[in-house]
């Protein structure tokens, strides 16, 4: 057997020549999913009960009163420019922003190298959406216009060093906004902020170490830290970061997926047996009908544009359910078709592709309603048309539940779908109708989905649907979760989880020799919740920005506050760098498009798409200068220096030197990854076992299970309406390139809220006007305030803001079932012209004296 590249330092980095295609799965195909087991983490019930306790809601509007650092970002108003609503995405406007943002950040050598390199067999993973790329050719610009907006963020070749830090305190710098703090450039020296300073000033590697380890071995108990983790993080930092809490004794490892595809995973495991989709990017172009459910493609995805657009090619009919019809989902111009002689004109002079055939503009939260009627409407057919719309031989075979499922859609009445819904019954039956006898479907789904209170049984029934057409598990069927960063499915496969599996703690302790901890830590919810009644002394994040990401800004602040010890680990700043525990380090790391030079050699990490391929990143820029280290050698400093003779230091040290020793470790650990090393090195990368893939259901029974589902309806008072946090154009997750969101019309401002023209003139809010928006949970209040109100086709009773600004109206307290999720689809709010549009000197004066 040929020897790993870990024992041949020759073959370090090295990579097999892009273009040897043999093993990509053709159109139509099953790709080779190797033998080993699909790594599943089933989400057992929770063997602790969760803090019910209430977290008395924070003084929002009030907080930039009485703390010198924003947690909130600033409320000037920054220009609000209103145009009309984009019918088409993309198109020669995306080619030309991609260009502008690729050389104004990076400029244009160092922009356009990343730009060719981004996504190819032997370039780099984009750090932005997980979006899978062809197993068999690529074009040359394999990017879309926010892929190219986040790699040249990454390739800013300003610097944001010691110089930058000395000249700003931490609440000057609080006032800038996110877009501003983002683009003051790369992290390039380690800082620390000590206890009473307002400044970040320099340290060195060693005693930024020092400072770790001694925060660490002083606490109680090693669950008094947390471990927070990004979805951008590989494979390899994240897997040596999980291993490093273990080490440490707990499993309080709260990531980014908790607030996101974390109700896709609980709904997932137990119905089908893996908490991942089951199709392919080739079942995409081969399916019949695709629905797209809670998804903006067009910003958040926007290649996923490209495999629609082929699906429509070749026939397929989408329906899309979504509260706002965004331009993605209408029409799309593919910029690749400018490269096509025989596509050229068209692609400049139309329309593009229409991209959705049936559009259900569904009540925020209405989800499952909308699937409840397209099932009741099935069933309806079946009945007219015996053994042509249900598949029963596929239900008789692999599933168990049926008859329960089926008298609970049956004794649905269509006054409660189209109460909870918002869409009609007659719309219901043309999506119906296109469903009909078609077995090719794929349903995709994202946030708008995953962040309702029922999103966990939403997407059990997107299960039912697929299982009653027996449409999984078969070329151009299954399900398609859409995950929004680009390793957040990795990170969870490398056992970031606060739940891990009795498996995958005894295959780690077993390969690195220690008992590793097996009660349940802390998700992201209940990590918020500790900090905040002051239960952890360290947070430390890989990453990620949990001040702006997650629920309750004014929470999460109080929180870190209360923390000895705050370490965060980045490349750019944000906003959640600056809100700090009594001691705070900032430590500068490499990003995927940053050659990553160690002893044995340039090194290489993996990602993990939407879809289950792993493949390569591999850096193609040299870094900025300074003292940025890689994630690996970061987290393996703080290793030695913590855990001393407790671990091999001489094993921790090779894998800093190599990578490649990292990956064996893996490739004993988790199934699938047999072989880590050799596969990785296939052009494309390769694919992990995926049991609904091929109809091997692996859950508790070995069979795929339907779920009877309660619908609830929930009743608002008459001045209340739903507000959902959504994504601008220009940014992704929490990082803001620009105050602009092209496709909705709105340019300059992000404290805007979008309304149904009726619901302002109820209450007497103009176009443009200011207005405070109060949330309501549990008796408690939340008011943001200064937004402005944009006019908009949203359902009735439907509200829209961006998040961050938004968060703090979303209370921690407020979850999915199961999940734990923040409900960020469903806040109940109030909206009222502001109050503050007159406020005196005095008035003003008043409110400082009042929160002194």
């Amino acid at each position: 057997m040929e020897k790993s590249p870990a024992e041949d330092p020759s073959k370090a980095g090295k990579t097999e020549q892009q273009g040897a295609e043999a093993n990509a799965p053709k159109s139509g195909e099953r790709p080779d999913q190797g033998k080993a087991p699909a790594p599943d983490h089933y989400r057992p019930d929770p063997q602790h009960e969760r803090d019910e306790s209430v977290i008395p809601a924070p003084d929002v509007a009030n907080a930039k009163y009485k703390q010198p650092i924003l947690a909130q970002p600033p409320d000037a108003p920054t220009g609000l420019r209103l145009e009309e609503q984009a019918k088409v995405a993309a198109g020669v406007t995306a080619v030309i922003k991609s260009m502008q943002f690729s050389w104004s950040e990076g400029g244009m050598s160092r922009g356009t190298k990343g730009l060719m390199n981004m996504n190819q067999k032997d370039g780099f993973d984009c750090s932005s959406c997980a979006w899978p790329d062809p197993d068999d050719h690529r074009s040359v610009a394999e990017f879309c216009e926010n892929g190219a907006k986040a790699t040249a963020s990454d390739a800013d070749d300003k610097a944001a060093g010691p110089e930058f830090f000395a000249r700003y305190s931490l609440a000057e710098l609080s006032r800038m906004t996110d877009r501003d703090q983002n683009n003051a450039g790369r992290l390039t020296h380690p800082m620390v902020k000590r206890p009473g300073d307002n400044h970040y000033s320099p340290i060195e590697w060693p005693a930024a170490f020092q400072i770790i380890a001694d925060n660490l071995n002083s606490l109680s108990s090693p669950h008094e830290a947390v471990f927070y983790t990004s979805g951008k993080v590989p494979n390899e930092p994240a897997f040596l970061f999980q291993l490093f809490a273990k080490l440490l004794g707990t499993n309080n490892l709260p990531d980014c997926s908790n607030m996101c595809h974390e109700s896709s995973g609980a709904a997932l495991s137990p119905t089908l047996g893996l908490g991942k989709g089951s199709v392919t990017l080739n079942d995409i172009h081969e399916a019949e009908v695709i629905l797209v459910i809670g998804q903006n493609p067009g910003t958040n995805h926007p290649r996923m544009l490209t495999a629609l657009q082929k699906a429509k090619r070749n026939g397929a009919k989408i329906i899309s359910v979504n509260p706002l019809l965004e331009a993605g989902l209408n029409h799309f111009k593919n910029p690749q078709d400018f490269m096509n002689p025989l596509r050229a004109l068209g692609a400049l002079m139309g329309d593009g592709t229409q991209i959705t055939d049936l559009f259900l503009q569904v009540r925020v939260d209405g989800d499952m309603g909308v699937l409840r009627g397209i099932m009741k409407h099935l069933f309806e057919a079946e009945d007219l048309n015996p053994g042509r719309v249900v598949d029963r031989p596929f239900i008789d075979k692999y599933t168990t539940g049926f008859e329960s499922f089926e008298q609970n859609i049956r004794n649905t009445s269509w006054e409660d779908i189209e109460e909870v819904s918002g869409i009609s019954r007659a719309q219901l039956l043309e999506a119906a109708n296109i469903i009909g006898t078609k077995q090719k479907i794929i349903t995709c789904w994202a946030m708008g989905v995953t962040q309702q209170r029922q999103g966990v049984q939403t997407i059990q029934e997107i299960v039912n649907l697929h299982l009653m057409k027996g449409a999984i598990g078969k070329p151009g069927a299954g399900t398609c979760p859409v995950r929004g960063h680009s390793n957040v499915q990795g990170d969870r496969t490398m056992g970031i989880w606060e739940q891990p599996t009795k498996e995958f703690q005894d295959s780690l302790g077993k390969e690195f020799n220690f008992q590793p901890p097996y009660e349940h830590g802390y998700d992201t919810v209940e990590a918020i919740k500790a900090m905040y009644k002051g239960k952890t002394k360290v947070f430390f994040s890989l990453g990620g920005n949990l001040l702006a990401a997650g629920p309750d800004t004014e929470v999460i602040a109080e929180g870190m506050r209360k923390q000895k010890l705050t370490v965060f680990v980045g490349t750019k700043l944000n906003r959640g760098h600056l809100t700090t525990g009594e001691t705070s380090l900032l430590l500068p790391c490499f990003t995927h498009l940053d050659v990553d030079m160690q002893k044995s050699g340039q090194q290489m990490t993996s990602c993990e798409n939407s879809m289950g391929v792993v493949s390569q990143n591999k850096g193609v820029l040299l870094p900025l200068e300074g003292q940025m280290m890689s994630e690996v050698a970061i987290l393996c400093g703080v290793a030695i220096t913590t855990l001393g003779n407790k671990i091999n230091i001489a094993d921790w040290v090779a894998m800093t030197e190599n990578y490649d020793v990292i990956r064996d470790h893996i490739a004993r650990v988790i199934p699938g990854f047999d072989n880590f090393n050799e596969k990785l090195r296939r052009p494309g990368g390769f694919y992990l076992p995926n049991g609904p893939r091929e109809r091997k259901f692996t859950t508790k029974n070995g069979m795929a299970n339907f779920s009877t589902t309660e619908l609830e309806k929930h009743h608002l008072e008459p001045d209340q309406l739903v507000l959902m946090t959504v994504r601008s154009h220009d940014q992704f997750n929490t990082t803001i390139y620009e105050y602009n969101d092209r496709y909705r019309g709105v340019h300059g401002e992000r404290r805007v809220l979008f309304m149904h023209r009726q619901d302002m003139a109820e209450r007497g809010i103009e176009a443009k006007g200011l207005i405070d928006i109060t949330s309501h949970f549990k008796g408690e209040k939340r008011t943001v305030e200064k937004f402005i109100a944009v006019p908009y086709d949203i359902p009735k009773g439907n509200v829209a803001a961006y998040f961050p600004e938004a968060n703090p109206l979303v209370p921690v307290g407020s979850v999915a079932k199961v999940s734990n999720t923040p409900t960020s689809k469903y806040v109940v709010v109030t909206v009222v012209p502001t109050l503050a549009l007159n406020s005196t000197k005095e008035y003003l004066e008043a409110r400082v004296a009042a929160v002194s």
